[in-house]
């Protein structure tokens, strides 16, 4: 009996033990202390030669928020840290994962210490993914009304409005377009790498109105077609070294003659004697120029110059116009651009002149 006795007490030691509540509070807390993350700084993650041309790299990532999020790897459960925002850093994006992209990061714009590092495709988006969703699409950095310089004024509603449009809108509405059509002369032909003017017995040598060379050659005339209204021919310049284009207006009557250009495929309205045309700008955002065309003095007068800043033009040509001073035009957000086979997102943008503007 007394062996039985202390068998009996010994169990009851042993049950009791097991359900002591202070072990039980200590086998909770290992776990959490196992997913305890550490804290990190730029020296833990991955050193890499920094981004030395911009061209090399497959796209490029863009954000509105004030802080972001730098993972050590390509996980939601990866160390990371958080990053104040800087509106003159840039991030570039090198792959794409499920919901990451790797970026390589220049510390403090110093190429020499550059990381790799893994953002959430949450807080970034991709230059190919932008659109004009939340763009301020008034905003100008400057304009010209008739001969009145303005670079104070930094929104387009005093000569208008401007809005986005579907790609449906933009298609109907092209339906209604009252622009000139140019229409290839067939007595300008292309002989020996020159464009030329042969009727009858004359043969005229066209050049280009600038004598501009690049590392692959002189600027390439091709011929566009003839203004029935300028009498004008036109011709685009342009070289594989020089990213702006410029339209070239020739007239060839007595002698080949150069009168007039535009920066963008020339939009041409008869009806009111305007030669216009809206183009990307080389420093930023889109020009969008209306002159009138004085036939006495073969000049044009500027009447009103716009340079919008928050889109790039994506085909001048598609641009026209309709009835009631209304302007239409395929754009790119800025900073959009293709990766990866990924095709940018285009936009369609409706500018209305205010009645009686000029």
């Amino acid at each position: 009996m007394k062996v039985l006795h202390q068998f009996f007490i010994s169990s009851i030691v042993v049950v009791f033990v097991g359900c002591n509540p202070q072990n039980k509070t200590s086998e909770i807390k290992k776990p959490e202390a196992g997913i305890t993350k550490k804290t990190i700084t730029f020296a833990d993650f991955k050193k890499i030669k920094g981004v030395d041309n911009v061209q090399d790299v497959p796209f490029q990532l863009f954000t509105k928020l004030d802080s972001v999020q730098f993972f050590a790897a390509p996980s939601k459960d990866a160390a990371h840290l958080k990053m104040a925002y800087n509106k003159l850093d840039n991030y570039y994006g090198f792959e794409e994962f499920d919901d990451f992209y790797s970026i390589h990061y220049s510390i403090n714009n110093n190429i020499s210490n550059s990381i790799e590092a893994f953002v959430l495709k949450s807080e970034f988006t991709a230059a190919f993914e932008l659109t004009l969703q939340g763009v301020d699409l008034y905003e100008i950095r400057s304009s010209t009304f008739k001969k009145s310089d303005d670079f104070k004024n930094k929104s387009f509603k005093k000569f208008g409005t401007i809005t986005e449009i579907s790609e449906q809108e933009f298609k109907a509405n092209s339906k209604n377009r009252i622009g000139e059509t140019l229409v290839k002369n067939p007595n300008i032909r292309l002989q020996d790498d020159n464009w030329v003017y042969i009727e009858n017995d004359r043969k005229e040598l066209i050049t280009q109105h600038e004598n501009i060379s690049t590392e692959s050659g002189p600027f390439a005339n091709q011929y566009v077609g003839r203004s029935s209204f300028l009498n004008l021919e036109v011709f685009k310049e342009n070289s594989d070294e020089v990213v702006d284009s410029f339209y070239s207006f020739y007239n060839i009557k007595n002698a080949v003659m150069f009168e007039l250009g535009t920066e963008g495929y020339p939009q041409i309205l008869p009806t009111k004697s305007w030669v216009t045309f809206i183009s990307s700008n080389n420093d930023v955002g889109s020009n969008f120029l209306i002159t009138k065309y004085l036939p006495q003095t073969k000049k044009q007068e500027n009447l009103l110059y716009v340079n919008f800043t928050n889109f790039k033009i994506a085909d001048d040509k598609k641009a026209f116009w309709t009835d009631n001073d209304t302007f239409y035009a395929e754009v790119y957000p800025l900073n959009s651009a293709s990766a990866n086979g990924k095709k940018q997102k285009t936009a369609f943008i409706k500018i209305q002149l205010k009645a009686n503007l000029f």
